[in-house]
């Protein structure tokens, strides 16, 4: 028993949860669920294991496969929160595959969101820090969440589970996730992830590709950070707008330049685009503070290979 209060003679441990994870065998996915695991809960995945990999499999969780469409008959159990990472997630690569996007992004959160809603099951919803972003690479200037399918459709989304939580009070949080890295990034062609797409380039001795101009930032902010954000939005947020980003911000190429080797240029790119570091104020009233730098992980990579 607690003894930390008058009253903890009365108050048991917390119990175990039965936490839902959509997309568990994915990047931050798996970082997510084996956290939950250690903090005692019990954990299912529900992955159809499109971004996902069973090598990013973690001991302890229950992993069933499958789309999120079909939630309702995959899922029978009632979780208490449902935390949905379990979306397509590349900008330019979206705009040859509208109808991909449509129906993992689109299809899929409409049956998580009407799954919440018949359980009371409180949904914490990843978005998009492209919300936030804008780009000059296609005449005038185009708002983040019209660069791509991919980015249209995680705003839309937005707009759709704080009007579920209107229209049905279903309890939700919103986070957002800003160019995360760290251990089981993937480099896959066209669906890999900036920082391990370099790492494997100096691996390999191929050159880095940057999109002009170049001088793009990016917030990147590491996964163990966005999973502790992830937790404390799970456990005390309420709404939309909690951040999870780094105070700083550094551009494609002086990435390229901190892992050293070749760089290679190439056009700009319809969805090529600037971020900042964006206002974590929410997020860290529930607590959260960066813990890890870019610098410092770029620094460990080279010092272990």
């Amino acid at each position: 028993m607690r003894e930390d209060g008058p009253l903890a003679i009365l108050l048991p441990y917390p119990m175990s949860k039965l936490l839902l994870v959509t997309g568990g065998a994915g990047f931050v996915g798996s970082h997510l669920c084996e956290r939950l695991v250690a903090d005692g809960n019990q954990v299912i995945s529900l992955d159809n294991y499109f971004a996902g990999s069973r090598e990013n499999h973690v001991e302890g969780v229950e992993y069933r496969e499958g789309h999120t469409k079909d939630i309702e008959t995959l899922i029978p159990e009632t979780p208490a929160i449902v935390y949905h990472l379990g979306e397509y997630a590349r900008v330019n690569k979206s705009l040859e595959e509208p109808a991909l996007v449509w129906d993992l992004n689109t299809v899929g959160t409409q049956a998580v969101l009407e799954f919440c809603r018949a359980r009371g099951s409180k949904l914490v919803y990843a978005a998009s820090s492209t919300k936030s972003t804008s780009t000059h690479a296609t005449d005038g200037l185009t708002e983040g969440k019209d660069l791509s399918p991919y980015t249209w459709a995680k705003a839309s989304n937005v707009s759709l589970v704080t009007n579920y939580g209107s229209w049905y009070q279903l309890p939700h949080a919103i986070v957002y996730f800003y160019n995360v890295y760290g251990p089981r990034e993937r480099s896959r062609e066209v669906y890999g992830t900036l920082i391990e797409t370099f790492r494997q380039n100096v691996l390999n001795g191929v050159p880095h590709k940057v999109n002009a101009p170049g001088t793009q930032t990016r917030a990147f902010t590491h996964v163990l950070d966005t999973v502790e954000g992830i937790i404390l939005a799970g456990e005390k947020g309420e709404g939309d707008g909690f951040n999870i980003s780094a105070k700083e911000t550094h551009s494609i190429r002086e990435v390229a330049e901190m892992f050293g080797g070749p760089i290679e240029m190439h056009e700009q790119t319809k969805s090529s685009r600037s971020s900042s570091s964006d206002d974590t104020s929410k997020i860290e009233a529930l607590g959260w503070k960066q813990e890890h730098t870019l610098v410092d992980y770029i620094e460990s990579v080279k010092q272990s290979q």
